[in-house]
């Protein structure tokens, strides 16, 4: 990874330790926004007298927020103190969680599920270039998988919490306390996070440019298609629980938990293998995830396999750090964009994988099919993986000959 004029050096290990706790904090408010919808679309349902596909249109309204505010934030502050822009950035996700909490109708709720979404790609972004500069450099990505985890700790506690508050007082508290540990981040990253100056030959030009890497484009496209089985699976758990494994509704959130572990588990073997095996974790990562989605289909049939096969699919997750990690080392001066694009990969991810399994149930394959349907863009993220590795050994054959 390129070490810029703008990034701290490596700060003494306790001190770095508290400043991930803290960047880890602004995920856990993120990711239990974002996952509290699910958890709360009952309440949704009967407070703006919609239909469950019109709440699902609040969570695509998040999810696209995302995608377009990820690239758009992370040129406008290139040139901006990092510690300046995680702290705007946190403010920006306050006040578009304040906005949710406050919508009066249907239509504000969705244009406050938009602007809540925009700064959420640029704020990992940010952050996990924060991680890895004040870590040492052989450990990049456990810090940024520190980061992250407070992300899949949202998946684990912050949803269920979030679920648990609306149906016992309202809805409303779930995004107002978002907007609250929001602010805390923001003050934290001020009290802890030393200034450093603002780059001046960091320009959004010159991200734009040197963004236009194929190796980047690589990475964000494994992202967006080798991650989409995870949730093409996660999506339709529900239902499959219900009508293929026969559990009674109450077990959901036991189903819920058990991603839960598996994600946090998957997030910290992905910093661990990333340090060890850099890009080539990528196809460990792919493989397991390959082999995990052909069995889901005969593991959904019994309640004693369909749990373990959930925390498997948790693990999945471990892609994420790898793939955050990976851009780092290949994004040049785009250092920002890059970073912050990951999170816009991975929403195309959650958009695809859903939809892709839609089609499959649509056309009466059943709910299982979700497994194999899933494998189908594991397999294609593997191939696109294997594509990059050649390329990028014949651009060293290529620079060697030279």
């Amino acid at each position: 990874m390129t070490r810029l004029a703008s990034e701290p050096a490596p700060l003494p290990r306790r001190t770095a330790g508290w400043i991930l706790c803290v960047l880890a904090l602004g995920g856990f408010a993120i990711g239990t926004s974002e996952f509290a919808m699910m958890g709360l679309m009952p309440e949704l349902v009967r407070a703006f007298g919609v239909t469950e596909p019109q709440v699902g249109h609040m969570i695509s309204s998040y999810a696209l927020g995302v995608v377009v505010g990820a690239p758009l934030l992370a040129v406008l502050g290139a040139a901006w103190p990092r510690r300046s822009l995680l702290i705007a950035l946190m403010a920006f996700y306050a006040l578009g969680n304040l906005a949710t909490a406050l919508a009066p109708s249907y239509p504000t709720m969705l244009l406050a599920r938009f602007v809540a979404g925009l700064p959420h790609g640029a704020y990992f972004g940010v952050a996990m270039l924060v991680a890895a500069s004040i870590s040492a450099p052989g450990q990049r990505g456990a810090a940024v998988s520190r980061v992250l985890l407070g992300l899949s700790i949202a998946i684990l506690l912050g949803n269920p919490l979030a679920t648990w508050l609306g149906q016992i007082s309202s809805w409303r508290w779930t995004f107002a306390l978002v907007a609250g540990l929001a602010l805390v981040t923001a003050a934290c990253v001020w009290r802890l996070l030393a200034p450093t100056p603002a780059d001046a030959a960091q320009t959004p030009m010159r991200e734009l440019r040197a963004f236009n890497r194929a190796q980047v484009w690589y990475a964000l496209a494994i992202g967006a298609v080798g991650f989409a089985g995870m949730f093409c699976v996660f999506s339709y758990l529900a239902p499959t629980l219900i009508h293929v494994t026969g559990v009674a509704e109450r077990w959901i959130p036991v189903a819920l938990a058990a991603f839960g572990v598996g994600a946090i588990a998957g997030n910290l073997a992905g910093g661990w293998l990333f340090d060890r095996l850099q890009f080539r974790a990528v196809a460990v990562i792919l493989g397991w995830s390959l082999g995990v989605l052909l069995l889901f289909p005969l593991a959904a049939q019994t309640p004693w396999s369909i749990l373990p096969a959930i925390v498997a699919l948790g693990t999945m997750g471990a892609l994420a750090p790898v793939l955050q990690a990976r851009l780092m080392d290949v994004a040049g001066d785009a250092q920002t964009l890059a970073a912050a694009s990951n999170h816009a990969a991975f929403n195309t991810a959650n958009a695809l994988g859903p939809w892709l399994g839609g089609l499959a149930i649509g056309a009466g394959l059943g709910w299982t099919a979700t497994g194999y349907v899933g494998a189908a863009t594991a397999a294609a993220g593997l191939a696109i993986y294997l594509y990059a590795r050649r390329d990028a050994h014949r651009a060293q054959l290529a620079d060697a000959a030279c």
